[in-house]
């Protein structure tokens, strides 16, 4: 059975578990230029035995500044990768629906073209035959 879930997004807790507290960085309290941010698992997520373990200590440890950032940095991790996935999604309905939109475009118009072709070498030929015509009973007299 196959997950309703997009396994390229990932679940909160993932982001959570790539994302390092407030008080294992710099004190500075800026936030990071969109984008540019990568973060890198502090040394206690990575050398403990239990990971879950060290991650419920240190988010624990965390003051009201430290939850604002983290909530901010989660916020902005989300986001991106939202966007990027709604903007390839966006660009693949647009461009199936310009593919629509462009084939029925073509098909009337080549529809029109055909018309008009079909009259405008209808009236040539009549105008050839009329005029040969004459022209033979012309010869005639």
């Amino acid at each position: 059975m196959s997950s309703p879930f997009d396994s390229s997004i990932p679940v909160l807790t993932e982001v959570l578990r790539d994302t390092p507290p407030a008080a294992a960085e710099s004190s500075s309290h800026a936030a990071p230029a969109h984008g540019t941010e990568r973060t890198t698992a502090p040394s206690a997520f990575s050398h403990d035995a239990d990971p879950a373990a060290a991650q419920d200590a240190a988010l624990g440890s965390l003051d009201a500044a430290g939850w604002e950032q983290l909530e901010r940095r989660l916020a902005e991790r989300i986001l991106q990768q939202l966007q990027s996935r709604v903007d390839f999604v966006l660009e693949q309905r647009i461009k199936d629906s310009m593919a629509e939109v462009l084939n029925h475009a073509l098909l009337g118009l080549t529809q029109e073209i055909r018309s008009g072709l079909h009259s405008t070498l209808n009236q040539v030929v009549s105008r050839a035959v009329t005029q040969e015509l004459a022209h033979l009973q012309a010869r005639k007299k």
